[in-house]
């Protein structure tokens, strides 16, 4: 781990990223202990059991348990609703219908699209109908299944296909992102091809599910513990639910047992629920459904159907590609919008396109709402790119590494985006090149076409090197900006409050390596608390990657304001040049003085010097513009690689992941350790995506997956047998991020589109290399054997 603190080439970096208040502390060294690989700060309560989530915190006595009634059709009217039976089972205290809410609005947007408890129209199997409130959290659930509805029913449109043909309603209106004509250049080019692809979505399977613990306080006040990745979204839906004003409801969040995007807006109808019926019954209230519910109930990766047209040259150079993405999207607008703008904002990968035209298409079907996801698009888009990629790839009979290579962007010209940003910082080449020396993939991608051309048995290997190019911010900009809290005590301890959610992912721990680096003070000085609405307000989600950029930067710059305070008190009570005044290793150096770090902090206190600030910061340079389609959405990139190499059993379809080597850079890592557990997470998260995750709907709407014995997730057996992962140690960020390091939570999870491509490598050796094998993802089992089947088929009849 030693290596991944390398100091790596580009030192100019290092002098911008000094403070103000005239410590050097950007160095590496003098940054302890951030750059420094320091554990999860909860990982021994987590490893012991011992970590509180929201459904273990202690129940005030007379707490209440709340459970949802669901829908048993996917599109109709409700005829006839008789709940009395429900109201006569044992233990229950009150039954809640749509009808006794006066804000029954659960949108994100607040559009009125979508009711927390449906009153008339059923729009998916599985949706909330009625709110059922008892003594115990299995007298309520029980007690749903003795309502008596009638229903009137519809016909369902359940799949893009079935959108499409039905007229194409939106539940947004779409994006279109146009530079250059895409028509002419594909027209003109020497050759030209067309197709379309399915993309499957993914059901979140964090561990914990959907929960939220409401307790009443006095004089109409309302405490609020929610899994959500959005407390001030959730905190103005409870407040909206209940009419009161925000200030009189507290949100609060220590930890989530993970989310993936899954908590950014599917939290909200838990909270507001729970506080509705804790206000109307006066006494706290939990609500939490079961694994088979919550995957019923909530909303889940957009599945696509990637419709593509390419003009390109015999070198395999692309001169121009039209791409239309049309998404599953559910039946209201949730988060569909920007989730389907960002697959246009990555429809490029790591690729210049001269010539572009991309088109959203967020369609309504009778399913339910689908949501954020971690990558929010972005996965889907580059997956398209990636096929046509491949396309070229056959066509050409070229080397993919070389078509890959010669169609990256570039300078000049050839760094302008879909969208009008230049790229400024684009380091891929170097992390490609770097990565096909030492994964060896020349010399293993021969001898793998050797041994299948010469096998005599059923086994086949594929190998395959895939990047990655994603874009970092909030595309809606007014969400890139983050607030802390930063009080230091008389004793040198230190209490840290910002913005962001921890849900397993270190953000805490990164934000408070910040906090220590910038005192100069150890670890285990600083004290996280939860997230709390009621100490920094007006939060964003944690999400789009931005958790440690926003929140990060936001706590440095609270703990440098109590910083500069200490250093002009030691200035004028000593004498010294600010420059002369250094925070290091617990200590103070004040000209040829030293003392610890709590003694100055206690000369401070005696000196009425104040001990306490906030931070507050937002992302610079960012612009978008929807409507024109151009701006300057992302603050900067993050960039990786992959190669996978794999062997399928070409009777049955079945694989396994024999070696992956991924070089991943996350500028001057916060945490080397962290961030290369991110990526080994989002690695095998997309991996489980774009192979074993398929959701099944039937045709009366019915989700048949919605449980570990039918959705498969990967297991521990299914990791990669060989699995290299390594940081660019060389790598800063191009833009004064904080310290210099980049976002690691989504990009890596494209990595994996590394594997899909190593499967079709390995079927496409059925047909000698010579057909696109145009295998769509989920590549399960099944779909590998079946595309065997037809690439044999194609190669016998061409012959």
């Amino acid at each position: 781990m030693n290596e991944v603190l390398a100091r790596g080439a580009d030192r100019k970096h290092d002098d911008d990223a000094r403070s103000e208040a005239g410590a050097a502390y950007a160095d590496a060294h003098e940054n302890a202990p951030a750059h420094q690989s320091k554990r999860h700060d909860s990982a021994h309560l987590h490893v012991a059991g011992r970590a509180p989530y929201t459904d273990d915190l202690p129940e005030p006595p007379g707490t209440l348990h709340a459970y949802l009634g669901l829908s048993s059709i996917a599109h109709g009217r409700i005829a006839t609703m008789d709940l009395a039976e429900v109201g006569k089972q044992s233990g229950v205290v009150a039954v809640i219908t749509g009808h006794d809410l006066t804000h029954n609005d659960a949108s994100a947007w607040q559009i009125g699209d979508e009711p927390f408890l449906t009153t008339e129209k059923v729009e998916f199997l599985g949706q909330p109908v009625f709110l059922v409130v008892a003594t115990s959290r299995n007298a309520a659930r029980r007690a749903c299944q003795h309502a008596n509805i009638e229903y009137v029913e519809e016909t369902p449109i359940l799949d893009v296909d079935q959108a499409r043909k039905a007229g194409g309603r939106t539940v947004i209106d779409g994006m279109t992102l146009s530079r250059g004509d895409a028509d002419r250049a594909i027209a003109d080019a020497p050759r030209q091809l067309s197709g379309s692809m399915l993309i499957g979505g993914q059901d979140h399977f964090y561990l914990e599910g959907q929960v939220a613990f409401a307790i009443p306080g006095e004089d109409g006040t309302m405490t609020v513990h929610s899994s959500t990745q959005h407390p001030s979204e959730t905190q103005m839906l409870v407040a909206h639910t209940l009419h009161r004003p925000a200030a009189m409801v507290t949100v609060e969040v220590r930890r989530m047992g993970g989310a993936f995007g899954g908590k950014e807006s599917q939290a909200n109808l838990f909270a507001a629920l729970a506080a509705f019926a804790a206000d109307r019954l006066g006494t706290p209230v939990k609500i939490r459904p079961d694994r088979d519910d919550d995957m019923v109930a909530t909303g889940k990766r957009h599945d696509f159907r990637a419709d593509y047209e390419v003009g390109f040259d015999d070198d395999g150079r692309i001169h121009g590609v039209k791409f239309k993405y049309a998404a599953r999207c559910g039946f209201s607008a949730d988060l569909s919008g920007p989730v389907t703008d960002r697959a246009l904002f990555h429809c490029d990968n790591a690729y210049y396109w001269p010539a572009v035209q991309a088109v959203s298409e967020p369609l309504f079907t009778n399913t339910v709402s689908n949501t954020a996801f971690r990558g929010f698009g972005g996965p889907q888009g580059m997956v398209g790119a990636e096929r046509v990629i491949d396309e070229v790839t056959y066509a050409t009979g070229l080397d993919p590494i070389e078509v890959r290579r010669r169609n990256f962007y570039g300078e000049d010209e050839r760094s302008l985006t879909p969208y009008y940003q230049e790229i400024e910082d684009f380091v891929l080449p170097r992390i490609w090149e770097e990565l096909l020396q030492s994964s060896g993939y020349e010399a293993r991608r021969e001898t793998i076409r050797q041994n299948n051309r010469e096998a005599k048995g059923f086994m086949r290997r594929g190998i395959a090197l895939t990047p990655v190019k994603f874009g970092i911010s909030f595309t809606a900009t007014h969400l890139n900006q983050a607030g802390a809290l930063v009080h230091v005590y008389t004793d040198g301890s230190i209490h840290l409050n910002h913005g962001g959610t921890e849900m397993g992912q270190g953000l805490n721990t990164k934000v408070a390596q910040v906090v220590a680096a910038v005192f100069g003070v150890a670890l285990d000085q600083i004290r996280i608390t939860a997230t709390s609405t009621g100490k920094v307000p007006n939060t964003s989600a944690t999400a789009a990657s931005s958790g440690a950029d926003l929140n990060g930067m936001a706590a440095k710059l609270a703990a440098e304001t109590i910083r500069q305070r200490l250093v002009d008190y030691a200035v004028s009570e000593h004498g010294v040049p600010a420059e002369q005044v250094v925070f290091r290793d617990g200590r103070v150096q004040i000209g040829n003085r030293e003392i610890g770090f709590q003694e100055l902090v206690e000369e401070a206190y005696t000196a009425r010097i104040q001990l306490s600030a906030t931070g507050y910061y937002r992302t610079p340079k960012i612009h978008w513009d929807r409507t024109s389609g151009r701006g300057h959405p992302f603050y900067y990139f993050a960039y990786g690689a992959a190669v996978a190499e794999v062997e399928i059993d070409t009777l049955t379809g079945e694989y396994t992941v024999e070696q992956v080597d991924i070089l991943h850079e996350t500028g001057n890592s916060l945490n080397p350790a962290i961030d290369i557990g991110q990526i080994e997470g989002g690695f095998i998260q997309g991996m489980g995506w774009l192979t074993t995750e398929e959701l099944v709907w039937d045709q009366t709407g019915r989700l048949r997956t919605h449980a570990p014995s039918t959705y498969k997730i990967p297991l521990a057996s299914d990791i990669p047998r060989e699995f290299n992962v390594r940081l660019a140690e060389w790598s800063r960020a191009h833009e004064p991020t904080v310290f210099r390091s980049k976002a690691v939570g989504e990009p890596p999870f494209m990595l994996a589109m590394s594997v899909l491509h190593a499967l079709s490598d390995a079927v496409a050796s059925v047909a000698d290399y010579k057909i696109c094998p145009r295998l769509d993802p989920p590549a399960t089992p099944e779909r590998v054997l079946m595309t065997i089947e037809r690439l044999r088929a194609e190669a016998a009849a061409a012959d």
